[in-house]
């Protein structure tokens, strides 16, 4: 696959949990607990997205978590100003204990079950990474091998290369920070409503979207009135990590952020959402909100006299340097 000098080893303890925006935004992961073999299609706007799962079937939500991992290292790496490389040899144990997974009976053998549906799902796309815009086919990872076993013939050292795709979002820091608790989410459909949140509300306050969006967003195959009544349960149990969602009328879900003051709240208007795509062609307006939120908090919260005027403002300087 790879020689000595083109690869990364994955060495960094504690490294904070990444996704990637592409797989935040659409869904290009299963949220089914058995084999999906059907062929999905999404369409949102300009992006298109067709996920083709292998005769194992898609990969699934819980598989993501190696993707996360690898992320996670890069990302750190790449802050901490060390060069980095698209094939990464990984310990098999270090990567089950920071996705909270167990280590004993046979989860290495789902391991080795997730890295194959991952290589052998084929995502078609024109998802920008990197703001480069091309409409591509690939695998969520490339190639995968076992480097070491132990004697027992379970897997110790694991060589991943990720796809260019994903190795593009990394470069550009096309990325998000996911909450540690994340991995403790086990059922499928909250972490996908997590990422979601995470995505769209980002460090603002409040997001508002219909259950029909979120339907459609999360890529459930179950029908609107069972994912409906999903949403409810996860209202009622509050258990996701850093937002809480309400529902309000007309069939609409609120997601607020704890423990963030009203004033981060304000919503910027559609004027500013248009000329924000106007200034920065191709990007996500909604992560670059995102961003920008996160920036205003950073900077400890100053008085906004116009969230719009300030965004608008953030946004022309990044888009200079």
């Amino acid at each position: 696959m790879s020689t000595a000098q083109d690869f990364f080893v994955c060495d960094l303890f504690d490294a904070a949990p990444k996704g990637d925006l592409g797989s935040m935004e659409h869904p290009m992961f299963s949220l089914s607990t058995r084999p999906d073999r059907t062929i999905r299609h999404y369409t949102r706007g300009d992006v298109t997205v067709t996920v083709t799962p292998s005769v194992r079937g898609r990969a699934t939500i819980h598989d993501k978590d190696i993707v996360i991992y690898c992320i996670s290292q890069l990302m750190a790496a790449l802050n901490a100003g060390r060069a980095i490389a698209r094939t990464l040899t990984l310990t098999a144990h270090d990567l089950l204990i920071a996705t909270r997974r167990d280590t004993g009976g046979d989860s290495y053998t789902r391991l080795r079950d997730a890295f194959e549906r991952l290589a052998g799902t084929r995502i078609t796309t024109n998802i920008a990474t990197g703001d480069i815009e091309t409409t591509s086919g690939f695998g969520l990872i490339d190639a995968w091998e076992i480097v070491r076993r132990n004697r027992g013939g379970r897997m110790v050292s694991v060589r991943v290369t990720l796809s260019e795709w994903l190795f593009r979002a990394v470069q550009s820091k096309s990325v998000l920070t996911l909450s540690r608790e994340y991995f403790g989410l086990r059922k499928p459909l909250e972490r996908r409503i997590y990422e979601l949140a995470r995505k769209h509300c980002g460090h603002q306050r409040t997001w508002v979207a219909s259950v029909a969006t979120l339907h459609e967003k999360a890529g459930s195959d179950a029908p609107l009135r069972v994912f409906r009544a999903a949403l409810r349960r996860m209202i009622e149990a509050d258990g996701l990590p850093d937002y809480a969602l309400a529902e309000e009328p007309g069939d609409l879900i609120r997601v607020t952020r704890r423990g963030v003051p009203a004033e981060a709240g304000a919503t910027l208007s559609s004027d500013t959402l248009e000329r924000a795509r106007a200034l920065a062609p191709g990007a996500d307006v909604y992560a670059l909100e995102a961003e920008w939120r996160g920036f205003w908090v950073a900077s400890g919260q100053p008085r906004l006299r116009s969230a719009d005027a300030a965004f608008l403002g953030w946004l022309k300087g990044r888009v200079a340097r």
